[in-house]
């Protein structure tokens, strides 16, 4: 028996006889999300899936010699959590040559790490810092300027991606990235210039983001074998915070097969990390019929394994039936007559069993596929069995709702809102943000609803960090947004976080909660997500997070039982030096909140020395203190 330093599970003696476990965990809080048995102490592991749950107990004739027992010392357990829109695929191919300056607390230090990082970047690479911030977070409360980048990296390319809103470029960005006077501005964006013409290192998505990802394709890419370490250990950052399956949304500049042959690797190999649903999105304008034909004549969604599987098209069907989150700038009015070509496609799919997704923000662009899916249900393709949902919607109405718990559809919310809530805010009304998206209108209505971040390329992917906006309101710069009718409750939260993202998958029945029988997914927590102080919430981390039975990540106490990764390979990129997201310390234990817990217990003294002196056991007037410093 290997295990950590537990007291109350002995090993059974002998050969194991097919009936030991391959794990327990004991001593722990653990939160099932079954509601047969909504908490336990102990769990049992054999074979990927869970086999006994309850107390020592129930789990002790179960250990035997091989069995690996873990003592989770009476921290938090809950289910493994469940990204329903994360873009992991696309953030696993590049995520060690980003800057992250996911929960850095000052644009300073961001500064210092872009300069840090330019002394060991070599010729011919850019430094590219790429969503997970927004400049809310920072002390400053503002975004560099190109001028700033230049200074902190004269020679070597620097692309900072700011939300959906913009990129900002030192002198040498734009050089490498071909802007001159006579670059034109393309379709929906803008090069900003200065007095002279020249390109002053800032571009605006206005209101398209175009601009923005196709600059950044310019930068140099990984080979193959660097991105498949790339995608383990973003795999590897995912699992840190608990994180056991995610959605993928695919999106733009994700061409299928080729961008996927990573994870497919991996799988292959038996080395993902992270359970992996992934989506199609049809990548060429004007040809996105011919695509979607070809794939569904192909495979079929579900067909895959319990670690990667096809969930079916989206989040763009065609391209004129999308709109965008850039919420700095006016909503876009979409093409008249897209819907000609969506139809199509809609049919096309459902006819094939195939479900999908669509990326909407707005009511408007939602209202418009509705229509078409009611005249669709006349040919009774709604409501089917293949699933489909709309991603975002931050402003659908009270009445596109209901149209769509008519249609059987889902929604798949993410806390954009904590990074560009202050921008949404200031455009639409505070009564507007206060319900950007709707989720318990959405509950009441039974719709099935998931939660995730839409990471990596704006929020980041801290799954904390969503829940924190579920649960408060608020953004990453503690503005307040949502009443409280508006919030959720942490156990709500949670299970969108969790069955919520099964639930889009098809898979409620294997994993989102932990019970017999289902997938040993789950977390063992830094701290305890439902007693700690609201703010602490984004600052939760996993100390040892557990996928199909493995232990994929360990921390801390646990330090060393997980599963080794190669090394960062180039050895040069910011993930080799700075890691991931930026861990700081929970508001709760801070020196200022340390601070108020003395004056509250001097205040709580005081309270006792004058209820002591009320009963008479206590003289009136505190004996003098003596105190040999102040004696001459």
């Amino acid at each position: 028996m290997t295990s950590m330093p537990v007291g109350g599970i002995s090993p059974a003696h002998g050969p194991s006889d097919g009936k030991h476990s391959d794990l327990v965990l004991r001593n722990a809080k653990i939160h099932t999300q079954d509601p047969a048995r909504p908490a336990a102490t102990a769990l049992a592991v054999r074979d990927g899936r869970i086999t006994a749950l309850g107390d020592d107990s129930d789990v002790a004739d179960l250990v035997g010699p091989g069995t690996r027992v873990v003592d989770a010392l009476g921290r938090r357990v809950v289910p493994g959590l469940n990204d329903s829109h994360l873009h992991v695929i696309r953030g696993g191919l590049n995520y060690v040559l980003e800057l992250r300056w996911d929960g850095v607390p000052s644009l300073g230090i961001a500064l210092a790490m872009l300069r840090e990082q330019a002394g060991r970047t070599p010729k011919g690479q850019w430094i590219r810092v790429v969503g997970g911030w927004t400049a809310e977070q920072f002390a400053e409360r503002r975004m560099p300027t190109p001028a700033e980048l230049t200074a902190a990296a004269p020679d070597t390319p620097v692309f900072v991606l700011h939300l959906y809103q913009s990129a900002i470029l030192n002198r040498a960005a734009v050089r490498a990235a071909g802007f001159t006077r006579d670059t034109a501005d393309p379709k929906g964006g803008q090069i900003v210039r200065d007095r002279t013409g020249e390109p002053n290192g800032l571009l605006l998505a206005a209101p398209s983001a175009l601009i923005l990802y196709s600059t950044l394709a310019k930068a140099p890419a990984l080979d193959e074998p660097d991105r498949r370490i790339s995608t383990r250990h973003f795999l590897r950052e995912l699992n840190r915070f608990g994180l056991t399956s995610a959605v993928d949304a695919a999106g733009g500049f994700q061409n299928f097969p080729e961008n996927y042959a990573t994870v497919t690797e991996l799988a292959r190999a038996g080395e993902l990390t992270v359970r992996i649903g992934y989506h199609l999105f049809p990548q060429t304008a004007g040809q996105e019929l011919a695509d979607l034909r070809r794939w569904t004549e192909t495979v079929r969604p579900g067909d895959g394994d319990e670690w990667l599987r096809l969930n079916g098209a989206g989040e763009n069907l065609t391209w004129a039936a999308a709109d965008f989150e850039n919420f700095s700038e006016p909503r876009p009015d979409l093409a008249a007559g897209y819907e000609g070509e969506f139809e199509a496609a809609v049919r096309l799919l459902r006819e094939h069993g195939w479900g999908f997704r669509l990326h909407a923000t707005y009511d408007e662009t939602i209202r418009r596929d509705l229509a078409v899916f009611e005249k669709l249900a006349a040919d009774g393709l709604f409501p089917a069995g293949n699933r489909w949902l709309f991603d975002h919607a931050e402003t659908v109405s009270g009445e596109s709702l209901e149209r769509i718990a008519a249609l059987g559809g889902g929604i798949s919310v993410q806390n954009r809102m904590s990074f560009q809530g202050r921008a949404f805010a200031e455009r639409y009304g505070a009564g507007a943000a206060a319900a950007a998206p709707p989720v318990t209108d959405m509950l009441r209505l039974g719709i099935p609803v998931g939660a995730g971040t839409d990471a990596t390329r704006v929020s980041s992917y801290n799954p904390w960090v969503a829940l924190h906006w579920l649960v408060t309101g608020r953004t990453v710069g503690d503005l307040p947004l949502r009443p409280a009718e508006q919030l959720l409750s942490r156990e709500q939260a949670l299970e969108l976080y969790t069955l919520g993202g099964a639930r889009i998958t098809g898979e409620e029945a294997e994993k989102g909660a932990l019970a017999e029988g289902r997938f040993a997914d789950f977390a063992v927590l830094s701290h305890d997500y439902l007693t700690v102080p609201a703010g602490d919430i984004p600052h939760i981390e996993a100390v040892l997070t557990v996928t199909g039975g493995r232990i994929v990540y360990a921390a801390d106490t646990y330090e060393g039982l997980d599963e080794p990764v190669p090394p960062v390979s180039p050895a040069w990129t910011p993930v080799a030096h700075f890691g991931g997201y930026r861990a700081t310390p929970p508001p709760s234990v801070t020196g200022a909140r340390q601070a108020d817990l003395l004056a509250q217990a001097a205040a709580e003294s005081e309270r006792h020395r004058l209820w002591r002196v009320a009963r008479g056991s206590a003289p009136v007037s505190p004996a003098p203190v003596f105190d040999p410093c102040f004696v001459l």
